[in-house]
């Protein structure tokens, strides 16, 4: 159930991957990425929100942001920044990083990808992949929309630290043949990359849905709660339906003062709320994917006028629905 709704947020918010950088190290190396906004346009041009992850494939190293303390690396490992925060990649915590500024970004936005660089101890050159490298690393980046509404990017932590395991070998294993056939400039590789990085993102996102505690709090953790897991797919499942907060906790097996108090506490917001933005990110899609009238658009997310609906698209994004629709096309 957990996982259906999770696609469901999946496909509305148009996610886009890219392989950036292919990384070879020496013995001590040290490198600084800025914030994702910063270098979106040259990396993801026409995504809201930039994120960033790495993949370790050789080596180890250490990884950190500001106001947190370093993690460790090992080979296999992925790291993630929802949020695109800038952050330092090294081979031990606290070495001054050289940086690739926002100027380098746009200037190698039309190169052919992965991009190639390599440190093995007399700076950042561009070239071929060192064979000899300790240390190898893949960098890529994840681009999607944050509105109207998208749950889980804010209920995502900064940075997002996945120990190598069994259940993802594959992924890496098959990112790692990706990129050495992308290199060699094969047809077609940039796109298998693409692919592989909007799959890393989800296994990603699983693996810390499986690893949340039981006293967390947020849209995944209602997720795997069981009377508000049910509530969501309902909701999901049937946005047009006229949903009140009896008839879903009645569906639920909840009263209606106990789903109110779990799904505020628990989601951050009253149930009826988050059907709205539900309601407007469903009608986000159809305005961009389809050539229905504004009307039927309406009807079919909820809504007996289109000037109500209307009046709602415009509270929630800032735009009116027929202007939305031209922007995005």
């Amino acid at each position: 159930m957990s996982l259906d709704i999770l696609s469901d947020v999946l496909r509305g918010t148009r996610l886009r991957g890219a392989v950036f950088f292919y990384l070879s190290f020496g013995q001590r190396w040290a490198t600084g990425a800025p914030a994702a906004s910063e270098i979106a346009a040259a990396v993801l041009p026409g995504s809201e929100h930039v994120m960033e992850y790495h993949v370790l494939t050789r080596g180890a190293g250490w990884v950190a942001i500001a106001g947190q303390s370093p993690v460790r690396l090992s080979a296999g490992d992925i790291v993630m920044f929802p949020h695109g925060d800038a952050h330092v990649l090294s081979s031990a915590p606290g070495l001054q990083p050289q940086l690739i500024d926002v100027d380098w970004f746009m200037a190698h936005r039309n190169d052919d990808r992965p991009i190639p660089i390599n440190d093995l101890g007399s700076g950042l050159t561009i070239g071929t992949p060192a064979e000899d490298a300790e240390t190898s690393v893949v960098c890529g980046f994840l681009g999607c929309d944050l509105r109207p509404f998208n749950p889980l990017i804010a209920n995502l932590p900064p940075i997002m630290h996945l120990p190598a395991g069994e259940d993802g070998q594959w992924i890496i294993d098959t990112l790692q043949q990706a990129v050495r056939a992308s290199c060699q400039r094969r047809p077609g590789s940039e796109v298998v990359l693409e692919r592989i990085s909007e799959m890393l993102f989800v296994h990603a996102v699983r693996r810390y849905l499986d690893a949340l505690s039981e006293q967390s709090n947020g849209w995944l953790a209602g997720l795997r709660d069981r009377h508000l897991g049910r509530a969501l797919a309902l909701l999901h499942e049937a946005p047009a339906e006229a949903w009140t907060v009896d008839e879903l906790g009645r569906r639920v097996g909840l009263s209606r003062s106990a789903l109110h108090e779990r799904f505020t506490e628990l989601i951050g917001q009253p149930p009826m709320q988050y059907l709205t933005q539900w309601r407007m990110q469903v009608a986000s899609k159809l305005l961009c994917n389809s050539k229905d009238t504004i009307a039927s658009i309406a009807l079919e997310v909820g809504y007996e006028s289109e000037a109500a609906f209307a009046r709602a698209f415009k509270r929630s994004v800032g735009t009116p629905p027929a202007a939305w629709r031209r922007q995005r096309s």
